[in-house]
């Protein structure tokens, strides 16, 4: 495939497709791929509270390669083709699926807020929820019936999408529960992959402790942006944490903060 092959574009000359809060989609080297840029952005509350965490992108990065490069082998389709470097990711490009879709395992977070259940209880079954991608109505959570009615995916692709969240949480679950991690939550995100004349759903954007709920199975301590939303620091400490335990930085090895300076 000729769009694996490494092409060094000077990042001055490269068009800009979309930033977005956390990440800088740039044209590709080749047609029908991008290259997603991690920046060291770290927002909650749809980016009401922001700052700048050296390195952050970095790590998310590594760990979101990973994950993907896990997902690809075992044959879940997504839009990861490789790593480019400590900041940047070659992906093939999607129509994004205006839609947030939440798994949940263990209670926490907004679920807790609505049901008055404590955090931490074990849920019956691992529910799959829906928010509309919208950072002016602060996405809003919404049904099946909003999907379809408004077009933003149609019957099949739900069918797509929950199956792709219940394989991705399965993966998810046994890969972190092996590094003695438990998945509470995470955030997926999907994409059109447009294939000649056909289409397909794919897991797209990234997985990461920015997109995730993470806690240390005997302490509980939470090892993802909970730590930024909630003011509990020490965010690049917990997520070096989970790249330690995942084998992607080895045990003294400490993120390179910056990375290569490419993108002004």
């Amino acid at each position: 495939m000729d769009f694996l092959k490494p092409r060094l574009i000077p990042m001055n000359r490269r068009r800009r497709i979309y930033e977005g809060k956390a990440k800088v989609l740039y044209e590709g080297p080749e047609p029908g791929t991008l290259i997603q840029h991690f920046k060291d952005d770290a927002t909650a509350f749809n980016a009401k509270k922001h700052q700048i965490i050296d390195g952050k992108g970095v790590l998310n990065n590594r760990i979101s390669e990973f994950i993907f490069q896990q997902l690809n082998n075992i044959g879940v389709p997504t839009h990861f083709i490789r790593r480019l470097n400590m900041r940047e990711q070659l992906i093939r490009e999607v129509e994004i699926v205006p839609l947030e879709v939440v798994v949940r395992n263990v209670a926490a977070g907004s679920l807790s807020q609505r049901l008055g259940i404590e955090e931490g209880t074990q849920l019956p079954r691992s529910i799959i929820e829906f928010y509309y991608k919208n950072d002016a109505l602060n996405d809003p959570m919404v049904s099946e019936e909003h999907i379809t009615a408004f077009g933003w995916a149609s019957p099949q692709e739900i069918d797509d999408i929950m199956a792709l969240a219940i394989r991705v949480n399965d993966f998810l679950t046994g890969l972190f529960l092996g590094v003695g991690i438990r998945l509470v939550d995470f955030k997926m995100e999907c994409g059109r992959l447009w294939e000649n004349d056909m289409v397909r759903i794919v897991v797209a954007d990234e997985i990461s402790p920015d997109s995730c709920r993470l806690w240390d199975i005997k302490s509980n301590d939470k090892l993802d942006k909970d730590r930024f939303r909630r003011d509990m620091g020490g965010l690049v400490e917990a997520y070096s944490e989970v790249a330690r335990r995942l084998g992607i930085l080895q045990p003294e090895e400490a993120p390179r903060a910056g990375g290569p300076k490419l993108v002004q």
